[in-house]
């Protein structure tokens, strides 16, 4: 089990740096501090640098807000998907509130940009499936209400969600007493949020630190541009 666990950190410390290689965060400009102590950046114009695939995920299904089993993404060709991990009573606001927010501004800003919007989906996955029920997963989007295409799905069990996450690289660690090993009600994990392109292959990954939505929004339009097909006739075409 040791060597299980020291191989998966591994393989999660190199994701993690590949996607801040990879990020505009990495590449932008600062410039002197606004009157109110705020940084001032300047991102990078959409596609002027690369996303390298970083992994590849599975196809999974798991049940949606309607207790329904479904694709974990369905992803149509030129999309992508921002798929997030989170369970419905994270006590930590920098953590699983702090991401639904960020996403439910994104959510938002997507649906302001019909272009955007019909080619990107957001994934909301909790990894609490014993409570974060299809019922508690509905009442969750309707507290986010949102107004873009934002699906929310959970499983039936650990079990089922556990190669989910591994296959993630998302750790998600239940926490127990140490006295008579009853659950605590408390899941220790890093949020994370995922940018998966259309052949389920991982182009960029956000902890709370770089979770914000105009450097994830620049990750999409860039991711886009390069999903986006050719509308240029080959010459020679029908001849």
């Amino acid at each position: 089990m040791r060597i299980s666990f020291a191989a998966a950190n591994r393989r999660t410390a190199v994701r993690l740096l590949c996607a801040v290689l990879a990020s505009p965060a990495f590449a932008l400009v600062a410039t002197a501090e606004s009157p109110d102590g705020q940084p001032l950046y300047q991102l990078p114009e959409p596609g002027s640098y690369e996303l390298p695939v970083i992994d590849r995920v599975g196809r999974y299904e798991l049940l949606n807000a309607s207790g329904e089993r479904v694709p974990l993404l369905d992803i149509q060709p030129g999309g992508c998907a921002v798929v997030s991990f989170v369970y419905a009573s994270c006590p930590d606001a920098g953590g699983c509130p702090l991401v639904l927010a960020s996403l439910r501004r994104m959510d938002r800003t997507l649906a302001a940009n019909p272009d955007l919007a019909r080619r990107v989906q957001l994934v909301t996955v909790s990894f609490d499936p014993v409570n974060d029920t299809p019922e508690r997963l509905a009442t969750l989007r309707d507290h986010l209400k949102p107004i873009g295409e934002w699906h929310f799905r959970t499983a039936g069990s650990d079990r089922e969600i556990r190669p989910v996450l591994d296959d993630f690289g998302q750790d998600a660690l239940r926490l127990v007493s140490a006295e008579d090993g009853r659950s605590l009600g408390v899941i220790r994990h890093i949020a994370k949020v995922f940018l998966v392109d259309s052949d389920h292959a991982i182009r960029n990954i956000y902890s709370t630190g770089f979770l914000d939505h105009k450097i994830l929004l620049r990750d999409i339009e860039t991711l886009l541009l390069e999903e986006q097909p050719s509308s240029e006739p080959q010459r020679g075409a029908g001849r």
